[in-house]
């Protein structure tokens, strides 16, 4: 007994003690903190450098700026009030007690039945939140006045993300109905896509010439951001199941194949359609792939996966490529990065086929199961058929549409409501003389040197040069 004991005993190293309690698992906490992480990276620099190199030249640094100050502003909104606002305790159902999450006794404490602390859970959920912001900036780039950025980001996430987060994943109405988002199809790609598009429409559109030329300044570095938010999503949706497990895994598989599918057929459409091959178009569609498959990317077949982005490839880019252009509704609205094609269009997509093929094994692992082994999710619509659960998928199904429906209600009408507010206390969109100038009338700065060093215009005249004979007067 002595020897068994002996054998099975721990290191000292490796015994629970005050900063490793019995209930935190290394492995988790770990692969969560790179998850967020990599969610973070993100935004900053992923979207950041995305944001300034395909908008036009003069502007490149307030468009990135938007989406550092947006990082910022959001992590001190989060940790004051917006975190326990979308995960704290229930308030009529769609929005939770605000308080703080910044005391010791709170973040060190284990979260949930997870085995990792609150901590992790709030940097997680900031990242989240930060990313949100800043795409729906995507639709405003070129033309908002930046001080009306700095106001609308703090009540845009108090008002319209924290509602969206607890309603679907704080214990809010909709989570307790049972409706599917794996990482943030509704509650992050649809409200960033709807809202960005309401408030593209009450902020005014580009100069006409800038909307009709607006031309990346740099494809280079537009790819390389692109690439940021690629390889970041193994963090965005393998994050979500808070542990590394299985779940994990299939997670982060089914989010590559796909965005890959998907940049593959809206490659093709465009070479079917225009005859021509689109870097922008190929960014357009592993966005949307990776938007589609968010709702999804634990829960679903790795056939579905790939079917979900032969879906996103075609569907958004009809809506961006051929609607956008013929409908008088689209053309009012300058949507300046398409974000609500990319995000809305796709993030709706994909909620709508997880209620379809969501597989109920996968639900049970993810979110779950009573002690009967009863599960409150699902099954999808097409494992429904097959199960002989008819009624249970279309239940589902149905429970997808109506989170769709009460996520792009609620920010189109929030969403107008602060701009309105705002407008009475500074103009939302620039003077005309800033529009034409850009960034040096906004921010007294230029992303690219036209002379010299740094400098904005020619060198003086120096007297005490030595002088040289026009190469047209020498001799030969």
């Amino acid at each position: 007994m002595a020897l068994d004991t002996a054998a099975t005993a721990l290191p000292s190293g490796l015994k629970p003690d005050q900063p490793y309690p019995e209930w935190l698992n290394s492995a988790d906490n770990a692969w969560e903190l790179t998850s967020a992480t990599m969610v973070g990276l993100q935004s900053v620099p992923g979207l950041i450098i995305l944001y300034g190199s395909m908008v036009k030249k003069k502007w490149a640094v307030n468009s990135a700026f938007m989406a550092l100050y947006a990082f910022a502003a959001v992590l001190i909104c989060w940790v004051l009030w917006g975190h326990r606002m979308s995960f704290g305790t229930d308030m009529r159902g769609i929005l939770g007690k605000p308080n703080e999450a910044m005391t010791q006794k709170y973040l060190l404490s284990q979260y949930k039945e997870y085995f990792l602390p609150n901590a992790d859970y709030v940097f997680y959920q900031f990242a989240f939140a930060a990313i949100t912001v800043i795409l729906l900036a995507g639709s405003l780039l070129g033309r908002m006045n930046f001080y009306a950025w700095m106001l609308f980001v703090p009540l845009w996430l108090t008002l319209s993300y924290t509602v969206g987060a607890h309603t679907i994943w704080g214990s809010g109405i909709l989570e307790s109905r049972g409706i599917i988002d794996f990482s943030g199809g509704y509650v992050i790609h649809l409200s960033s896509g709807v809202a960005g598009f309401t408030a593209a429409y009450w902020v005014g559109p580009r100069l006409s010439h800038d909307r009709q030329h607006f031309p990346p300044n740099n494809i280079i570095h537009m790819l390389g951001g692109a690439g940021f938010l690629w390889m970041g999503w193994s963090g965005f949706n393998g994050g979500s199941p808070l542990s590394a497990g299985v779940i994990t895994s299939l997670a982060v598989l089914n989010t590559h194949l796909c965005t890959a599918t998907s940049v593959l057929v809206w490659l093709s459409m465009d070479m079917i359609y225009y005859k021509k091959s689109s870097v922008i178009g190929a960014v357009q569609g592993m966005i949307t792939g990776l938007v589609c498959i968010t709702p999804a990317a634990g829960i679903v077949d790795t056939w579905a996966a790939m079917l979900m982005g032969a879906l996103s490839g075609s569907i958004p880019w009809y809506t961006m490529m051929i609607l956008h252009k013929k409908s008088a509704f689209f053309q009012k609205v300058d949507d300046t990065l398409g974000v609500f094609h990319t995000h809305a269009v796709a993030g709706a997509l994909g909620g709508l086929l997880s209620g379809i093929f969501a597989k109920p094994n996968l639900l049970r692992e993810f979110y779950g199961s009573g002690n009967d082994g009863s599960v409150n999710y699902g099954p999808g619509f097409l494992y429904g058929l097959i199960e002989g659960k008819k009624l249970k998928g279309f239940q589902q199904l149905l429970y997808q549409l109506a989170g769709a429906v009460f996520i792009t209600v609620w920010n189109a009408v929030v969403t107008s409501l602060i701009c309105i507010l705002l407008s009475r206390i500074v103009t939302l969109r620039m003077d005309e003389d800033d529009l034409e100038i850009g960034d040096d009338a906004v921010h007294g700065e230029e992303a690219y040197a036209l002379w010299g060093d740094g400098e904005r215009h020619p060198p003086p005249l120096r007297f005490n040069m030595t002088p040289k004979i026009p190469s047209f007067c020498r001799r030969h």
